[in-house]
């Protein structure tokens, strides 16, 4: 990661891009609005935000959504920076930190192209920032499967 990657502009400016995300959850069985932000090698951003469902288990979290768009557009590796940033009714109070499905899918991107992103865990005025690898120590991902 570069220094620009960990610069306080970056983080900033990433969490912008979360919150933006955010505005456009739809939430409406839970209330809690998500967004993410996930920056690239390349300086690319892609956002997502959650998707909720009447059948609660096919709710898709932000992270997910913005990993999927990422992936549809054939990326494949690069991801240095994730934000995060979450809230009833999109009013972010205590840092949101991604759950435990997403920690596993966002380590499959960032083995892919073997990199520990920076995630930054916003909420409110307060950033929380940590590495992927902090959040899911010991992960299984696609070099456990290498024949």
């Amino acid at each position: 990661m570069t220094d620009a990657t960990a610069s306080a502009d970056t983080r900033d400016e990433l969490v912008r891009h979360a919150r933006t995300a955010m505005a456009q959850a739809y939430a409406p069985y839970s209330g809690f609005h998500v967004g993410a932000a996930l920056l690239f090698e390349d300086g690319t951003v892609v956002s997502g935000a959650n998707v909720e469902n009447a059948s609660y288990g096919l709710a898709l979290c932000a992270e997910t959504v913005a990993i999927s768009a990422a992936m549809a557009a054939g990326r494949r590796g690069g991801l240095v920076a994730v934000a995060v940033i979450g809230g009833i009714e999109g009013e972010p109070r205590d840092t949101v930190t991604p759950c435990g499905r997403c920690r596993q899918v966002l380590n499959e991107l960032a083995q892919l192209g073997e990199t520990d992103p920076v995630v930054w865990c916003a909420g409110g005025e307060a950033v929380m920032e940590t590495r992927l690898s902090a959040l899911l120590p010991h992960a299984f991902g696609p070099a456990n499967l290498v024949l």
